[in-house]
């Protein structure tokens, strides 16, 4: 049975087993705090819509790829029942979606191994990073590399546990124990966007978006005031008296109240905090939806996502969580490898046509094909041959003739 529970622990002062370092802990008293007096942590990051999508993007695409496990030296699969059903409560996505989420956000997940009596591994149990210190003692025969993990359990005991306890999948750091919380490196540019977020509204809250004010030469009571409003609105307001003409007497004026510059520029610079919570989780802006300064074509779109998927997705997300998963749940013989292939290939057409090309040149199988489709081999051999194309053939060569052994042909006797 796990020590750790799905939900998140409330961290006080008063418990011993939380460091004063936790990320729980600065959250509970204030977060990280940023120069333009937003205090910023893991979670209030979220509260940012721009966050929430570069987290949710990045772990939801990241968990739903479907995972296989493959025999080394080999194509076939050798699917995993701990990578199928790690979790008496969780399903695989919903498990490896909050790892996820944990490495965007704190830059590291941890995941409990739970054991039989065996020592074979039947169950995964995610801990939330904040309960975590990583560090390492003189190494031993039963611990080679000295890497050991303080945890705090849901009632405040602290257990020392290590490698062969926890699954520690690390993002980018510079000790080689952990990897840095992104929230934390980038807490002046969110908190600058979190600042910027409620500047703008407190911009539409104090009334500075109204369209225009009547000014009258008399002076009105309130109740006068409303009155002359509705006939304005009733002769002026909806599409059916668009660009009608309104008539004013009693020296009556209406002036047209228009945005300040300054007030007009600030919100376009809130645009621009769009961006850098892109750059800072290396999240393509349009998938953010925020296309101002993106194409809007399609095929321009396609080459993005697909960019985002070879040069941050992959390397990023995907490799280190393939290798810790090779590395300490599978049995040596075996590797895990993410199914990309669909965010990478293109439409239908495209692929069809690509596809015919490279069986035709005898580069691709059928199963090749069916492969790179996430389809079964067809059983047997018969999907395993590789066409030769006759136009290709050796000069002098007859490819027709199968009693010709070299690949030069029949050559002339004397």
């Amino acid at each position: 049975m796990s020590l750790f529970g799905l939900f998140e622990r409330r961290s006080s002062p008063e418990n011993p087993a939380v460091p004063l370092t936790s990320a729980s802990l600065l959250d509970w008293m204030g977060g990280t705090a940023s120069d333009s007096g937003v205090t910023v942590s893991e979670a209030s990051s979220l509260h940012m819509p721009a966050v929430w999508r570069s987290v949710a993007l990045i772990a939801g695409v990241s968990a739903a790829l479907p995972l296989h496990t493959y025999r080394r030296g080999t194509k076939d699969r050798a699917d995993e029942a701990l990578l199928d059903d790690p979790h008496p409560e969780m399903t695989p996505l919903e498990l490896w979606r909050l790892a996820f989420v944990h490495r965007v956000l704190w830059g590291n997940a941890y995941v409990q191994k739970i054991r039989n009596g065996g020592g074979q591994i039947v169950q995964l149990w995610p801990i939330t990073p904040d309960r975590v210190q990583v560090g390492r003692v003189r190494p031993t025969a039963d611990l080679p590399t000295g890497k050991v993990f303080q945890v705090a359990d849901d009632w405040g005991a602290r257990h020392t546990l290590t490698t062969r306890d926890i699954l520690h999948i690390p993002g980018l750091g510079y000790d080689g124990l952990t990897g840095v919380s992104p929230v934390r490196l980038a807490a002046q540019g969110i908190g600058l966007a979190q600042a910027a977020e409620a500047t703008a509204g407190a911009l539409f809250g104090r009334g500075n978006l109204m369209g225009g004010v009547l000014q009258t030469e008399q002076r009105l009571n309130a109740t006068q005031a409303e009155q002359l409003k509705a006939a304005w609105q009733a002769k002026v307001g909806g599409l059916a008296n668009a660009q009608q003409v309104a008539v004013l007497d009693s020296g009556a004026q209406y002036k047209p109240v228009t945005m300040p510059n300054t007030d007009a520029q600030f919100l376009e610079s809130r645009q621009f905090q769009v961006v850098e919570v892109a750059r800072m989780f290396g999240v393509p802006p349009f998938l953010l939806m925020s296309t101002e300064k993106s194409t809007s074509w399609g095929t321009g779109l396609e080459q993005q996502a697909q960019g985002w998927v070879t040069f941050d997705l992959a390397p990023t997300w995907l490799a280190p969580t393939e290798q810790r998963i090779t590395k300490e749940l599978l049995p040596a013989d075996r590797y895990a490898k993410y199914a990309v292939q669909g965010l990478l290939r293109g439409d239908s057409s495209g692929r069809a046509t690509f596809y015919r090309a490279m069986r035709d040149i005898g580069a691709f199988s059928a199963n090749d094909i069916r492969a790179l489709e996430d389809l079964p081999p067809i059983p047997g051999d018969e999907g395993n041959g590789y066409l030769q194309p006759t136009f290709m053939a050796p000069l002098g060569s007859d490819p027709l003739d199968t009693d010709d052994p070299s690949p030069g042909g029949d050559e002339d006797e004397d």
